[in-house]
């Protein structure tokens, strides 16, 4: 048997662009669980205060998506920012927003994880 830890997703929203995503397997799941819960239970106790709460919490789960794509994001192919190659850290700080949030959107489809279970 010859398993591949990653696999490629075509962006539906930039032709041409590529993510290379790193399949889910036991350890990855307990690291990221690690990694998000802290977090998630953060954005929970704040989201029910007041709206300064609000938005903390709001920037908490912007911070969610971010360790989502620097977790679950291996590669970004056939994108340059600034005349450089895109990588999972560049396309999070100056890629454009509907990318960045597609390529999220394609790690937490990888995660195999409800909304719900996300917000767990």
């Amino acid at each position: 048997m010859n398993y591949q830890s990653w696999l490629e997703r075509e962006s539906q929203t930039a032709p041409g662009v590529t993510f290379v995503l790193a399949k889910m397997s036991f350890g990855r799941r307990v690291e990221l669980t690690r990694r998000l819960r802290e977090i998630a239970q953060k954005v929970e106790f704040l989201e029910a205060g007041d709206a300064k709460e609000k938005i903390d919490a709001a920037l908490l789960t912007s911070e969610i998506d971010r360790l989502y794509a620097l977790w679950g994001l291996r590669e970004v192919r056939g994108l340059e920012l600034d005349g450089e190659a895109a990588t999972p850290e560049s396309l999070a700080a100056a890629g454009p927003e509907e990318l960045f949030r597609e390529a999220v959107a394609a790690v937490k489809a990888e995660c195999g994880l409800t909304d719900a279970e996300r917000k767990n």
